[in-house]
């Protein structure tokens, strides 16, 4: 097993170099993380962390939230040589300080700084056979100092804990039924009943964005969209819980792959991010030409609270503004390919 902090706290979300794999993963890790117009005020971005939380046992029942995430999915293969991936967000609070004082926003050499806020990525891996493997990130503190002054930006996050359980059960000749449960065991104060932003204070807590990679070189996945035939009653069986595994990677045309993400949204097998996509924008639901209009649209004063906001939402703003006419026309339509039309109807 290996932990790993997979990006630095200002690191940005950049997917042009990256596999087709782990373009969708970082895509669907970052869902709903910031939403258009990507302000702290604005109203959506008040209740973040919706996707894929687990939260700690000791308060997700108050919360109406889930303390574990469960996938289970098929697989045809010796189970000698797996590699699982688990990959989440844990939320940062980003504090803006001065003299000692805590501030809600303060204004440095004309580059507006305000408390909020960020993430990081985490990353626990699982190799070889199955097995169980404990998550203990701990808690800590980066200061960045800003230009010129005293004042800084104080960011810090708790310990989490937890742990990572992956089973292999035997269903046909060949075929076992893998699960993967990821449970949090954080110590976090249990929320009073009814209590407002009880939810918000418990991210600081969970697992965020919760997701899941597998891979085997030597086995192949099986579909649970579209598993063969023999195989479509322990395809049915596989109860997936807060989240739905897809193939990924290369189509072989057989309902079958090396890799599967197991992802608290909704996708279909051999899901792929648009080559036309100038970068995450963080709503995958949305039109990306829309958004990108949308966000050159913003007046100079929502661009600079925007900026303020987040670096991420620094970056989309600066993407977007560096777009030229042919990538926006890009972002127009494509037609991926063409099939002949059937008789029926005619």
């Amino acid at each position: 097993m290996t932990l790993s902090d997979l990006s630095d706290l200002s690191d940005l979300s950049d997917l042009s170099d990256l596999s087709d794999v782990e373009k969708i993963t970082r895509t669907c890790l970052y869902e709903g993380y910031l939403l258009w117009p990507y302000r702290r005020s604005a109203l959506k971005n008040t209740k973040r962390w919706t996707f894929g939380g687990v939260f700690p046992a000791a308060c997700a029942g108050p919360l109406g939230e889930p303390a574990s995430m469960t996938t289970r999915i098929l697989h045809e293969g010796p189970v000698d040589d797996l590699t699982v991936r688990v990959r989440f967000l844990q939320v940062v609070d980003r504090t803006v300080t001065q003299d000692g004082r805590e501030l809600d926003e303060l204004t440095v050499e004309g580059e507006r700084y305000v408390s909020w806020q960020e993430v990081t990525e985490r990353e626990v891996v699982l190799t070889g056979a199955p097995g169980t493997t404990a998550v203990d990130i701990p808690a800590g503190t980066a200061t960045e100092q800003l230009p010129g002054t005293a004042a800084a930006l104080v960011r810090s996050w708790r310990r989490l804990t937890g742990t990572v359980e992956v089973t292999a059960e035997p269903v046909a000749d060949g075929v076992h039924r893998l699960t993967v449960r990821i449970s949090n065991s954080t110590p976090c104060p249990v929320p009073e009943t009814g209590a407002r932003h009880a939810r918000e204070a418990a991210a600081a807590y969970a697992f965020v964005s919760t997701h899941t990679v597998l891979h085997s070189d030597p086995g192949r996945f099986v579909s649970l969209l579209d598993p063969p035939a023999a195989l479509r009653d322990h395809a049915a069986a596989c109860r997936n819980e807060g989240t739905w595994p897809v193939l990924v990677g290369t189509d072989g045309g057989d309902g079958r792959a090396h890799t599967v993400l197991s992802s608290p949204v909704t996708l279909y097998d051999f899901p792929r991010v648009a080559p036309e996509s100038p970068g995450d924008l963080f709503d995958g639901t949305e039109i990306d030409q829309l958004l990108v209009l949308s966000v050159l649209s913003l007046t100079e004063e929502e661009q600079a609270e925007a900026r303020a906001s987040d670096p991420r939402a620094r970056e989309i703003l600066d993407r977007c503004a560096g777009l030229g006419p042919e990538q926006l026309m890009n972002l127009h339509g494509a037609i991926r390919e063409f099939q002949p039309a059937s008789g029926e109807g005619r």
